[in-house]
């Protein structure tokens, strides 16, 4: 069902972007002009409904658009009506981590002795002790090394351990992926590229060179604790198995072709920090002893302390790039802030929806994770919307969302287009949404929430099998055309 709320405001003026194109060229004869009905605008627009039969979605569409000044709904449809909804799950996040941790917090990363550093000798066990930060890379391992050699240590006399225990280790985001896809890796306190590793494969005259390395912009040590191995057949293309000391992968010979790279999710984050910064100590001419992960919390000095960007800059980041670790992590460490502790991912993602119903009004609000990730999450698109129009005062989100580029009838990019929009996409298979902002020809600003879903064609998405399913490329085009086309229109109606 969709509700058109019409304000006089909007409409009295009987301008549209129809009439604005149209006295581009004048008449060489003044006209007086007749008053137009006002509900010219309305019907100049393109109808909900029709733009809605004419995407074939199936499924559910619902959104929500609202004036973010007076809070005043526009137009709904289906918008009490719970959703997936996908990425869009990390504005959320955003806001309970910036709400819980503020926008300066900084995720810390030390290197800790358990004993005293005489002469040069650490007489004690180095701990690699993570702070769950989502943005720790080999570069800054690297650095880290480097730092422990200024400080005038060259020989570690006890152990090299590992810490994650800042936050409960999940072997995935979510279960129901395919093993292999790099965006649902495991979760740990200590983290490292985002818990990937970089596969990559060239053909030779010999048969295949194959490398497993933790790459970053300035290195690419390579690692044991993720293994590949070639195995003559056409599917499936990837297998996994835990070997206990380290991922045991293989690839199908059939789909290499001659040469490429991918990563590949690591499944034991703690090891794969520990192993490249050993590798680094060693080239400080600090070698290492490894003593494997320690469970209880570490106790000692800080001898190196590497801290992330604020976490404003870390959430733009997540919201540009729409990663799942990043926002899985810095929901999690929010949870601890607030509990003192966190149990699990879906413990933590429960507290975050008691905080959005509460804090933000999102009635019926259920995430299962903080990414988006998992199916099972719903939200409103009405929730959605006055989450959105509660905190623009504050400009707490919209400065950090992306913005997203509309495009022309060919569609191409229209960098010149009247409507100006920053918002956060989601996308899983045969599910698209769309919440955020947008500024109409005339400035208004309005928020909304778009949220579309066929979720009859997903369930009936085998997740043994790796490929696309049949259909959900062309679905999610068409559901963004959707989305373009409502915004559109609320520009004519709303703000023209």
């Amino acid at each position: 069902m969709m509700t058109l709320f019409s304000r006089r405001a909007f409409l009295s003026s009987g301008l549209s972007v129809f009439g604005a194109a149209a006295c581009a060229n004048a008449p060489a004869v003044s006209l007086r002009p007749e008053r137009r009905p006002e509900d010219f605008i309305q019907r100049a627009a393109p109808g909900v409904e029709r733009l809605i039969a004419e995407a074939q979605l199936g499924g559910e569409v619902s959104f929500s658009v609202m004036d973010v000044k007076t809070g005043l709904t526009l137009e709904e449809r289906e918008a009490r009506d719970g959703q997936p909804p996908a990425s869009v799950t990390k504005a959320v996040t955003a806001l309970y981590a910036l709400d819980t941790l503020g926008g300066g917090y900084r995720f810390k990363t030390q290197l800790i002795a358990t004993g005293p550093v005489e002469g040069g000798v650490l007489k004690g066990d180095l701990i690699l002790a993570g702070g769950g930060d989502p943005t720790l890379d080999t570069d800054a391992l690297a650095e880290m090394a480097a730092a422990l050699k200024a400080k005038g240590v060259r020989e570690v006399r006890g152990q090299f351990r590992t810490w994650g225990g800042a936050l409960p280790f999940e072997k995935v985001i979510d279960a129901g992926q395919p093993a292999h896809v790099g965006y649902n890796p495991s979760i740990s306190g200590l983290n490292l590229n985002y818990n990937r590793v970089h596969f990559e494969w060239r053909r030779g005259g010999d048969g295949y060179q194959v490398t497993m390395d933790a790459r970053s912009a300035r290195y690419r040590p390579e690692v044991r604790v993720a293994r590949m191995v070639i195995s003559t057949r056409s599917s499936p293309v990837y297998t996994y198995k835990d070997r206990g000391e380290y991922d045991s992968w293989t690839v199908a010979r059939g789909a290499l072709g001659g040469r490429g790279a991918r990563w590949l999710p690591v499944r034991k984050p703690a090891a794969y920090a520990g192993e490249v910064f050993a590798v680094f100590a060693r080239s400080q001419g600090i070698v290492l002893k490894d003593g494997g992960e320690l469970r209880q919390t570490p106790k000692g000095t800080a001898l190196v302390t590497h801290q992330s960007a604020p976490l404003r800059d870390v959430l733009r980041g997540m919201l540009k790039y729409s990663t799942n670790l990043t926002a899985e992590l810095v929901g999690m460490m929010a949870t601890r802030a607030r509990n003192g502790r966190v149990q699990s991912l879906d413990a933590s993602a429960r507290e975050m929806s008691r905080w959005a119903r509460s804090e933000l009004g999102m009635s019926g609000a259920k995430l299962v994770d903080h990414s988006g990730l998992g199916e099972a999450s719903r939200l409103s698109a009405r929730a959605m919307a006055q989450a959105l129009v509660k905190v623009h005062g504050a400009r707490a989100l919209r400065p950090i969302l992306k913005d997203i580029d509309l495009r022309d009838g060919n569609g191409r990019v229209n960098r010149n287009h009247p409507v100006k929009v920053q918002a956060k996409t989601g996308t899983l298979y045969f599910v698209s949404s769309l919440a955020g902002y947008m500024t109409a020809p005339d400035g208004t600003e309005l928020a909304f929430a778009i949220f579309t879903a066929d979720t009859g064609r997903r369930a009936k998405i085998d997740s043994s099998v790796t490929e696309r399913p049949p259909g959900a490329r062309s679905w999610n085009r068409r559901a963004k055309q959707l989305q373009q086309k409502l915004i559109e229109r609320w520009g004519m109606v709303y703000g023209s």
